[in-house]
């Protein structure tokens, strides 16, 4: 049986160029993948509708490490990913591809990474230890490194009209790619699926750390519209005031769905209670152009025992699918988007990249049907 490939011959060097691929005659989409591109296909990232940036840095998250290797595992776990999905159809027919992992990057997080460490044990930088200090400027740089890399692969994918995303490491890793966005869709809204609100400000002294994406982004990118959170249920006092000051301060910029919240109004019951109307009732507070910001640990810890804080509650499989199918169904556009925190087990075990490659399949699925790509 022939290997999965895609067609050479896509057109998308601008927007409206755009078009699905031509298919070979003898493509088997439910032959064994053989190729070495996502999903098992051939697509180059010159040729794609799609091209996702692989990072694999991980200095920061403050539990345990190991999402660095994410973007290689699930990549390997794509290929095992049958092609055809039952809500989009056949989505591989688009055109996307990966980068290819980046060996700077992963060398760059493993000299951060060691630094990182010895002020994440003592529960963040002591003032006055200069070893502390020295070890939060090296991860501060190494940070800058990777947000000046993502944002040079978007602005490329983005000047030849393909639609950019991200897979990390962790999740302050798309902070580059959000920035490129937000410049060019001023008003954007984020959709964010988080087990955490990942609005702190310098977790534990670092500038760009794995909890202080949001903080970060809300503060520093004033043409993001609005941040839309879905499954939030660990979280500080200064975040939930952050929250709630940005109806009055910021202008209503962050809406927080909380898990509890979630869960109660599905308890009490009836109409409301539904998951459809909760996904309905989160979509309706997006603007028209979404960004959707996927930290695995939003889904329920047995989808993601490895990653590196899972937290009990959140959201399942199912209901992640429903609610993109929402929003691709709404008639916004989804311009981009991350999946980050992905992590192995430390002997390897693949059920965390076996679901993250799923994961990435809907988003996948999702955006491209909101830019006109799926029949």
């Amino acid at each position: 049986m022939p290997k999965r490939s895609s067609s050479s011959s896509v057109k998308s060097s601008s927007r409206a160029a755009r078009k699905a691929p031509l298919i070979p005659a003898d493509f088997d989409p439910d032959a064994a993948a053989t190729g070495d591109g996502l999903f098992g296909l051939t697509t180059t990232a010159a040729e794609a509708n799609l091209v996702v940036i692989p990072v694999p840095f991980d200095a920061t998250t403050s539990y345990r490490p190991g999402t660095a290797s994410g973007p290689a595992a699930v990549l390997e776990a794509s290929k095992q990913v049958d092609l055809e999905d039952l809500q989009y159809g056949a989505i591989w027919r688009a055109g996307f591809a990966m980068l290819p992992i980046p060996k700077e990057i992963a060398l760059l997080s493993k000299k951060a990474r060691a630094a990182a460490e010895p002020v994440i044990e003592a529960g963040g930088a002591e003032p006055g230890n200069r070893a502390h200090a020295k070890a939060l400027a090296a991860v501060n740089a190494a940070s800058e490194k990777v947000n000046t890399h993502v944002a040079k692969e978007a602005r490329a994918i983005l000047d030849r009209g393909a639609i950019p995303a991200l897979l990390g490491g962790d999740h302050a890793s798309p902070f580059g790619l959000i920035r490129e966005l937000a410049e060019r869709h001023p008003g954007l809204g984020i959709l964010q699926i988080d087990a955490h609100a990942d609005l702190r400000d310098a977790f534990e002294g670092f500038h760009y750390s794995h909890a202080s994406i949001f903080h970060n982004v809300m503060t520093r990118i004033p043409k993001v519209g609005k941040l839309v959170q879905v499954g939030i249920r660990d979280f500080g006092s200064r975040e939930r005031a952050f929250v709630d000051q940005s109806k009055g301060r910021m202008g209503g910029r962050v809406e927080c769905f909380y898990d509890q919240h979630l869960r109660d109004r599905a308890f009490a019951g009836g109409a409301r209670g539904s998951w459809n109307a909760i996904s309905k009732d989160i979509v309706k507070r997006l603007p028209n152009e979404v960004y959707i910001s996927f930290d695995i640990d939003g889904l329920t810890p047995e989808h993601c025992p490895n990653t590196g804080t899972p937290v009990p509650g959140g959201l399942t499989f199912p209901e992640v699918c429903h609610l993109l199918e929402v929003l691709a169904k709404s008639g916004k556009r989804v311009v981009g988007f991350d999946l980050c925190e992905v992590a192995p087990g430390a002997r390897g075990e693949d059920w965390n990249a076996n679901v993250g490659a799923r994961v990435l399949y809907k988003l996948l699925g999702c955006t491209l049907k909101t830019q006109g790509l799926l029949r």
